[in-house]
């Protein structure tokens, strides 16, 4: 059964996403490939609990190699959004029952400007969605009004399949004192299994209050989804984050796309994507310009592709940061195709902090442009968020088998390409192929590249310099 809920804006974003899957590499890592004896079992390496390793670019280089292994990395990746697709298609056909959010709101609402509180008439809408066994149920919202909101859970299970029709603009509370009992959320939306929310609409989380405090300051999240199966986001624009604009926490099976997210430059930690503990999931077609991070991907994420987005401003996409506070962390199966970014802090970064431990690994940035990005490729396993040098430490989030492919544009800094490795866990099999980066102006760039096994395909530039670099392989 099939139930919707709406609460309406046509939305235009970047471009259509394609479907690419990874190649065979195995013979570009050539003897720079990593070391297969290494010994996982020292930081934690749990092959239980995470499965893909047994994947890694670093354990098919053998004789035994199957060509079609790599694509059967993403396979039921893939899968599971082709069954989400076909849940979309059968959406017009379905025959629908409308619950409209105004049913809730008394007669202080009927203006719906956006000035009064309607917190109560979306629970209740969302309650009654939510229990109904009807086939087809729409709860639909009027559209182009605007509604406020205070902090609100949206939690499942669901006796049907629900929509979220989004056509109107949802504000969030300018009250500092509404978020108290959950400052981390405004828009929580728990443990719902075939879900879409769309519409076209305008989420907007006036982050404005929130940006002139200190960020080390707990702020809300715009909006969460936690524990969602087969979840579909697409089709609006969200806006004014407290903090981090989406966050997928802990979902299995998810498409967003055609999102606009937008904040201003300076407004701190203003994350557009931020994908945690999640599986199976393709962000595509996105426009994203933050004071922070446009996609940032966490521990215990894995199998997430990013394909199609425009980023800029913001500090680029991020893997990590990973470990801190000496904990563990792994993520794997990380494919990104087709970005531009521009005006960005960094372009495709990995970051990990020291004393950490686990894994970064099978991880492809492929077909990215670059312009006036201040550091177009950066892997920092020696990343430290504080105002003092951090104590040099002797383990660290092992990262390798990492492949940035067909990569051009300008660098805003001298640096292009900074590889900076752990003494202790280097990083391995990391491979360069059709590398053209140059510095403002025409200027010749520069790499700078410590305690990482390398290799480089075609065209490179800026290379590796031999000092300074653990091991170096050229042809």
């Amino acid at each position: 059964m099939m139930m919707m809920i709406s609460f309406n804006n046509n939305i235009s974003c970047y471009s259509s996403a394609s479907q690419v899957l990874l190649e065979d590499d195995r013979h570009l890592l050539g003897p720079c490939g990593p070391d297969h004896d290494h010994d996982q079992s020292h930081h934690g390496y749990d092959s239980q609990a995470y499965p893909s390793y047994n994947f890694m670019i670093s354990t098919i280089l053998n004789d035994e190699f199957k060509e079609d292994l790599i694509e059967e990395i993403t396979h039921d990746v893939l899968m599971s959004l082709k069954r989400l697709d076909h849940r979309v298609d059968s959406i017009s056909s379905s025959v629908r029952t409308v619950i409209n959010v105004n049913d809730f709101i008394g007669a202080q609402g009927d203006d719906h400007d956006g000035t009064h509180d309607d917190t109560e008439a979306f629970k209740k809408a969302w309650e009654v969605a939510c229990s109904s066994s009807s086939e087809g149920v729409v709860v639909l919202v009027v559209p182009h009004k605007k509604y406020g909101l205070k902090p609100i859970r949206f939690s499942g299970p669901c006796k049907s399949d629900l929509t979220m029709q989004i056509s109107g603009t949802i504000e969030a509370s300018e009250d500092q004192s509404d978020y108290s009992q959950d400052g981390r959320h405004w828009l929580l939306i728990e443990r719902v299994e075939n879900l879409l929310v769309e519409g076209g609409g305008t989420i907007d989380g006036n982050g404005k209050m929130w940006w002139q405090n200190s960020c080390k300051i707990n702020k809300t999240l715009a909006i969460t989804f936690y524990q969602c199966t087969n979840l579909i986001v697409k089709n609006l624009k969200i806006q004014n984050a407290q903090q981090i604009h989406v966050s997928f926490e802990k979902c299995m099976n998810v498409r967003a796309s055609y999102l606009i997210l937008t904040s201003p430059e300076k407004s701190p930690n203003t994350d557009g994507i931020h994908v945690t503990r999640t599986q199976n999931i393709h962000i595509s077609s996105c426009v994203i310009r933050t004071g922070d991070d446009c996609i940032s991907i966490v521990s215990g994420s894995r199998k997430v592709r990013a394909t199609n987005i425009a980023c800029g401003p913001g500090h680029g996409i991020s893997i990590g940061s990973l470990g801190s506070g000496n904990s563990e962390a792994h993520v794997s199966e990380i494919f990104v195709d087709q970005a531009k970014l521009s005006g960005t802090t960094n372009g495709v970064r990995i970051k990990t902090w020291q004393g950490g431990s686990g894994s970064a690994s099978n991880i492809k940035f492929q077909n990215v442009e670059m312009h006036n990005v201040t550091n177009p490729i950066i892997i920092d396993q020696n990343y430290c968020d504080q105002d003092q040098a951090c104590e040099e430490q002797h383990s660290a989030v092992q990262v390798e088998n990492v492949i940035y492919e067909n990569i051009q544009g300008t660098s805003a800094s001298d640096v292009a390409i900074k590889f900076d490795c752990s003494k202790s866990f280097p990083c391995r099999g990391v491979l360069l192929r059709n590398i053209n980066l140059e510095g403002g102006g025409g200027k010749i760039a520069k790499a700078l590249c410590r305690n990482v096994k390398l290799a480089d395909k075609g065209i490179v530039s800026p290379r590796c310099p031999q000092e300074g670099s653990l091991h170096y392989c050229t042809n």
